[in-house]
């Protein structure tokens, strides 16, 4: 109770002040990879009325992409990275997906979406914020989790129906199964019945050209609007 009390004092302000504030310490707990913090904070910003979505998006999303910069400029190392990740999914599970699933109220789903990190990767904060994005946007997000072989995105994506199937790689090593997965779908000659997306630290959007991918997003914000554009949704 004593640390949800020392969250409400650090906010004397009101309306979207106090949004901003709240938003901006979960992006700071996040970089300080304080998971309790991170929680109590976010229970706080659904208390206050924020969204779940622009809790993940203005709050967790900014905090790792922080982590990222900083790592990028050699101010951070791997620790910090994992730890600021453990302490996004903390707040993701507990918090802010239960609580899109509470309010979501779009009844019918824009489209099925399978996701997954591929094979010999096993990162997943960001797919699962690209799938909390997507979920809270209207679609029904099948995660297949993280180390997900080749031939499991086929095969769930064809048993599912999904019309659209995203492949995350965080590593520059991993990146090339990404070709993999799509070159399977060619194999399996239902290249033509799914929309094939990538994403990741080491994607971009010239790789996604070069492997023959429908679009690649930078970020959840992009991946939920790339997902709209592929399946003609406006």
């Amino acid at each position: 109770m004593r640390n949800r009390e020392m969250v409400i004092d650090l906010f004397p302000l009101s309306g979207v002040s106090l949004s901003k504030q709240i938003l901006d310490e979960i992006a700071s707990s996040v970089e300080e990879m304080d998971p309790e913090k991170v929680v109590v904070l976010a229970k706080h910003a659904i208390d206050a009325g924020i969204g779940p979505a622009d809790a993940v998006e203005a709050g967790i999303a900014k905090g790792l992409k922080k982590v990222g910069e900083r790592f990028e400029r050699g101010d951070a190392f791997l620790t910090d990275l994992v730890g600021a990740a453990a302490a996004a999914k903390e707040a993701l599970d507990k918090v802010l997906r239960p609580a899109m699933e509470k309010s979501r109220t779009i009844q019918r789903s824009l489209g099925k979406v399978v996701l997954g990190t591929v094979a010999g990767d096993i990162h997943d904060i960001g797919k699962n914020i690209v799938a909390a994005m997507l979920f809270a946007s209207g679609f029904e997000v099948i995660d297949l989790g993280t180390d997900v072989q080749v031939g499991a995105f086929v095969a769930r994506s064809t048993e599912l129906r999904a019309g659209i199937v995203g492949a995350s790689a965080l590593l520059s090593t991993t990146l090339p199964v990404q070709r993999d997965v799509i070159d399977e779908f060619v194999k399996s000659k239902i290249r033509d019945q799914h929309k094939l997306l990538v994403g990741g630290a080491p994607a971009t959007e010239k790789w996604a050209k070069d492997i023959g991918a429908d679009g690649y997003a930078p970020n959840a914000v992009d991946a939920v609007k790339l997902a709209k554009k592929v399946l003609g949704i406006a």
